[in-house]
């Protein structure tokens, strides 16, 4: 009866075990899932501080109203934020136009456009002279420009269409210095890093900067020499990997996007024209 007795127990023992440990597994699973939910409405996009992630900030409520939490991690740089999306580290990015895109997707990235929102007027700014008039006549001056393919042949066409130096290919969006043709004036050209730029300005006559860095180093663009104009066919565009073009998330991003309040905070933030909505 006693060794009855202590085989009962046992097996008393192990239900109560299993039965513990079962409720334990199903908890884990209960969790998983709603963590999984929780990953499958949000929308992590990359982007860079300013004005792209402030922009961003203006559609989290409509985005939250959809069922969608919009997070977003700023970037300092233009490659990571590719490099990123690629990897599908976040679901869309937002800091770069058509042409930059391109020059990732000839290296082997798969990303595409969904959305054209405004434009950021490359300009030229300068420490040492006033006016665009006294620049071109200046002999043998530096000036810097971006360092990456199309920023840099952007920045070059600019300065073509100054009369400054002339370019082999005026079609080429990705010419570089040796593509120049005609330098009448012996202008140096210093490639720097993007980012870079606001900061070198004590260190060269001029410097050709693009408007979000321009825009963050608190540079005025009705003060710089000269300036893109409006029809300049770099958009900032909203990417993602291709084959996520009609996703929930890219679908409730460009709607919310196109809702009439990005256009209307643009309009009403930048009325000095560093930031054109094309919405």
């Amino acid at each position: 009866m006693k060794k009855f007795a202590v085989i009962f127990l046992f097996a008393a023992i192990a239900v109560a075990a299993f039965t513990s440990c079962k409720k334990k597994s199903s908890s884990v699973v209960g969790d998983q899932k709603s963590t999984s939910a929780a990953g499958n409405h949000r929308i992590l996009v990359g982007a860079s501080p300013v004005p792209h992630s402030q922009i961003l900030e203006v559609i989290k409520n409509d985005l939250k109203a959809d069922g969608f939490d919009l997070v977003v991690r700023e970037f300092s740089d233009y490659v990571t934020p590719n490099e990123a999306l690629e990897a599908g580290e976040i679901d869309a990015n937002f800091f770069q136009h058509i042409p930059y895109m391109d020059s990732f997707n000839e290296r082997g990235f798969h990303l595409v456009n969904v959305l054209g929102v405004h434009i950021e007027p490359m300009a030229a700014f300068s420490q040492k002279y006033s006016d665009a008039k006294s620049l071109k006549a200046a002999k043998g001056i530096t000036i810097a420009v971006p360092n990456d393919p199309t920023n840099e042949g952007r920045a070059l066409l600019l300065l073509e269409s100054q009369g400054m130096i002339k370019l082999r290919d005026s079609s080429n969006l990705s010419s570089t210095p040796t593509d120049i043709a005609s330098n009448p004036n012996g202008i140096r050209i210093v490639e720097v890093e993007a980012a870079s730029l606001p900061r070198m300005l004590a260190d060269v006559d001029a410097a050709v900067i693009n408007g979000n860095y321009a825009l963050s180093a608190g540079l005025d663009i009705n003060r710089s020499l000269f300036a893109e104009g409006k029809e300049s066919p770099y958009v900032n565009i909203i990417a993602v990997r291709s084959g996520k073009e009609n996703s929930d998330k890219t679908i409730a991003l460009v709607k919310a996007l196109k809702n009439g309040k990005v256009k209307d905070y643009i309009k009403s933030e930048y009325k000095k024209g560093e930031v054109v909505c094309v919405l």
